[in-house]
Parts: structure tokens; C-alpha cells; sequence
């Protein structure tokens, strides 16, 4: 059985944290890895991506929390630095996030990604509102193009997930921006523990 999950205090950083069984508080960070078993890595999503990662060999785990000022920041480059091996030695599933037809973001968001890698651009497409001078300058972004972009520029290439979107499926996601509530959804990744544990 696995131990209790680990929280983390997320502050749309770039933190990461190398959990052991005697981890204890809440450290503020927005990512943690393990190579424990049974030590639960775990993080809060409301509209911002979760991704979950893991090594070919089963010997090491981790999780993120990528808002887009995460993402911007580096927090996917940072996991995957602190797991210690190649990026080509990783798998990432993207979990449930605000889709790129609902994540409608401001020219601050755009210029952030854009500023520092013009692939970036793809992520975005122009948005059209109801009124074209309050929609000057919108964009709708993508997520999840963006984090397969930042683990690209770290080797990790074999890339699981994503299509989901909180905001339009009601019936299985929660969204803060659709809901406007408090409230997060979970994931969770570890190691299982041999038989012999």
C-alpha cells in the first residue's frame, strides 16, 4: 500500500522536491519527485495542467503542477532535471486541463511564451469575441501544445494525455473558470512497493 499523499503549497513556480517516507509539512513548491516506493507524489489542479512522469526503468516518479506561469517559468525543464536522468529515458502523461478553446489569456501570456521561443506561436490562436475592441490582443492557448514544447527542449519526447478539457466537460472535470468556486482535482504518482516490502 502506498503512503499518505504528499501536498505541496503551489505557488506557480518552478520548485521542485525530492520526497522520502519521512517527508513531512507542506513545502512550498509546484513539483516533487521520488524514488521511494510507496511515497505518493501528488499535486492540485482547477484548470492548470498536471503532469505525471516516470522513468523507463520504474526507479524514480514525479509530478507537476503547470499553470501557464509555471510553464512560462520552467517548472516541466526543472522535474525533469531533478529526476536525474535523461530526458529520453522519461515518459510524461498530460492529465485534465483547460482546453485551448476555452483558455482565452491576455498578450502577457502570449509575449511570455512567444518572447522566448517563437515555436511557441503555434500554441495560440487569435480570439474573437463579442466585442472586437475588448478582444484586442486575446489569445486562446493551447496547454498542452505548450508543455509538449517545454518537455521537447528537455529530450522528453514520448508524451501521453492531454485532448482533455476541464472547462467544457462538465460532467467529469471540475473548472474554476466555469464554476468560479474553490476547489481542486487530484493526481497522484508512485513507485509500488515490492512484494517483499
Amino acid at each position: 500500500m502506498p503512503e499518505k499523499p504528499h501536498w505541496l503549497s503551489q505557488v506557480h513556480g518552478t520548485g521542485v522536491i525530492k520526497l522520502d517516507s519521512g517527508s513531512v509539512g507542506l513545502p512550498e513548491a509546484d513539483a516533487s519527485m521520488t524514488q521511494v516506493p510507496g511515497c505518493v507524489c501528488a499535486v492540485l489542479t482547477a484548470d492548470c495542467l498536471p503532469v505525471l512522469f516516470c522513468d523507463r526503468a520504474g526507479t524514480r516518479v514525479a509530478a507537476a503542477h503547470a499553470g501557464w506561469r509555471g510553464l512560462a517559468a520552467g517548472v516541466l525543464e526543472s522535474t525533469v532535471e531533478a529526476m536525474g536522468v535523461p530526458g529520453d529515458d522519461i515518459l510524461a502523461w498530460l492529465g485534465p486541463a483547460i482546453g485551448p478553446h476555452s483558455f482565452e489569456v491576455g498578450e502577457e501570456v502570449y509575449r511570455a511564451f512567444v518572447d522566448q521561443n517563437s515555436d511557441a506561436a503555434g500554441a495560440f490562436v487569435a480570439s474573437i469575441g463579442s466585442d472586437p475592441a475588448d478582444n484586442k490582443n486575446r489569445w486562446l492557448a493551447d496547454l498542452y501544445q505548450l508543455a509538449r514544447l517545454s518537455l521537447k527542449k528537455v529530450g522528453v519526447t514520448s508524451v501521453y494525455g492531454g485532448g482533455f478539457c476541464t472547462y467544457e466537460d462538465r460532467e467529469r472535470f471540475y473548472s474554476f473558470r466555469r464554476d468560479g468556486e474553490t476547489g481542486r482535482m487530484a493526481s497522484f504518482i508512485w513507485l509500488e512497493p515490492s512484494l517483499g516490502e
